[in-house]
């Protein structure tokens, strides 16, 4: 039986986009496991864990959980685009989590003004 948050689609897109982060920060040099490495996979791993405590709550909660969770989604573009600057990441890889970002944002938002009705 599953919690109603996980019938979300946006928090299963967040899952996978989240464990996409794992995968591809594993390979990232190991003087960066405190910098770059652990500020993505934190800020990718805030998006699902966010979406998961709001839907516990009220409406108005739940969207306060819900703007953070999208603040969280925007903190991964610059540490994404530092990422690919720094040549941990290819351009290909870069703009497929840029692309997912950009529908996760859209899928939380839909939700935060369906919450709003």
């Amino acid at each position: 039986m599953k919690f109603n948050f996980e019938k979300l689609d946006v928090y299963q897109d967040a899952i996978e986009f989240a464990n996409n982060i794992y995968k591809i920060t594993k390979p990232y040099p190991k003087n960066e496991i405190f910098g770059i490495t652990n500020q993505t996979r934190r800020a990718s791993i805030s998006i699902p864990t966010n979406i998961a405590e709001g839907s516990s709550r009220g409406k108005k909660e739940f969207i306060h959980f819900l703007n953070i969770a999208l603040g969280s989604a925007y903190e991964c573009v610059p540490l994404l685009e530092i990422s690919r600057r720094q040549g941990y990441l290819r351009d290909e890889m870069f703009n497929k989590l840029i692309d997912e970002l950009h529908k996760i944002s859209a899928k939380i938002n839909a939700l935060k003004n369906s919450l709003r009705k």
